[in-house]
């Protein structure tokens, strides 16, 4: 018993890590064009975040992102010491990047983390490989797709508003950002929550089948006070801030207007909430990033600052097999313990 609320306990830690790592994410723009501060930037994105679990659980009727997580590694092979190692992973990972002010995946970390324990502990055999290349295909295909969206959106915001006078159009894009930005935020806690809700699922499906107290058959018996959990502790995360990653996600891309963080913002959002129907969970990170990029390609290509964009592709690659080698150390670690 004592070893699965350590785990929930750490998902938790996580989740709440995520939140600041992340909370670039959805005010990086809205800060850079000085829509509002710093401050009340996570205040708003932070409200959203929590928005999401009520939309979640009434509007969507389900958490079809934590039962794909939940099922990365085979039922048979998962156990609590696994879970353990690819949470520390991941926290240890999710800590070095926000330090850096590397803007990576919080979600491949945690996928690489779960994949890389249960990998060192039985071998390949323990995971689900399709699902995991599913994720996997979509470091590329989530900014591709934030990128194409918000390069199409920019064309047509700017040929219907090709005869607006600029200064009030510049206002109106301004009132909007908190409409988008407040989009993206809802986005960010429906992918982002249940990553961490799918941990905890394959942790209680764990403890079922060793007797542990707590225990769930399936990720159908997940208790409400899980997802008001998650939900509750990426919003806490996001109010810290992240101002790291703030700076190199608003202004190191590319310099961004009130009427492209609008565009960036709703592409992301868009791409976000194609993801949660599609039930795959994908990065935050990436898919703004993605967007932004499209915002900037329509000035013109040079207007992305590409040696920037190439640092961050990189690590973004390198996340799930780096938290993979880092969760099975762990994992070594943890078994001389348990």
């Amino acid at each position: 018993m004592g070893l699965l609320i350590s785990i929930i306990i750490l998902s938790l830690l996580f989740d709440y890590i995520n939140g600041f790592h992340d909370a670039a994410n959805s005010i990086a723009t809205i800060v850079s064009t000085k829509v509002l501060t710093p401050f009340q930037a996570v205040l708003w994105a932070a409200f959203f975040n929590f928005v999401a679990f009520f939309i979640a659980k009434h509007i969507i009727g389900g958490f079809g992102i934590a039962n794909t997580v939940s099922k990365t590694v085979i039922e048979d092979f998962i156990t609590l010491p696994i879970i353990l190692s690819g949470v520390i992973a991941a926290i240890i990972w999710n800590l070095f990047t926000w330090w850096k002010g590397i803007p990576s995946s919080s979600s491949h970390t945690l996928i690489g983390g779960f994949a890389g324990a249960a990998v060192a502990a039985s071998g390949f055999q323990a995971i689900q490989l399709n699902i995991i290349i599913k994720i996997a295909a979509f470091i590329i295909l989530a900014p591709f797709i934030g990128m194409v969206i918000a390069f199409g959106f920019t064309l047509i915001v700017l040929y219907a508003c090709r005869r607006a006078n600029p200064h009030t159009a510049e206002k109106w894009f301004k009132r909007l950002q908190l409409v988008s930005s407040a989009l993206f935020s809802i986005g960010h806690g429906l992918n982002d929550s249940q990553k961490v809700m799918g941990i905890i699922a394959a942790a209680l499906i764990a403890s079922h089948s060793m007797g542990i107290g707590m225990g769930i058959q399936s990720i159908n018996d997940l208790p409400d006070w899980v997802p008001l959990c998650c939900f509750t502790a990426i919003a806490l995360g996001t109010m810290s801030g992240g101002w790291k990653i703030v700076k190199t996600m608003g202004t190191r891309i590319t310099r961004v207007t009130p009427l492209e963080g609008v565009i960036a913002e709703t592409a992301g959002a868009f791409t976000l909430y194609l993801t949660e129907y599609l039930k795959i969970p994908v990065s935050t990170t990436h898919t703004i990033t993605g967007a932004i990029i499209g915002v900037g390609a329509t000035k013109r290509l040079s207007a992305v600052r590409w040696g920037v964009t190439k640092s961050l592709m990189t690590a973004w690659i390198l996340t799930i097999p780096v938290s993979a080698l880092l969760a099975a150390g762990v994992y070594a670690i943890v078994r001389l313990f348990l």
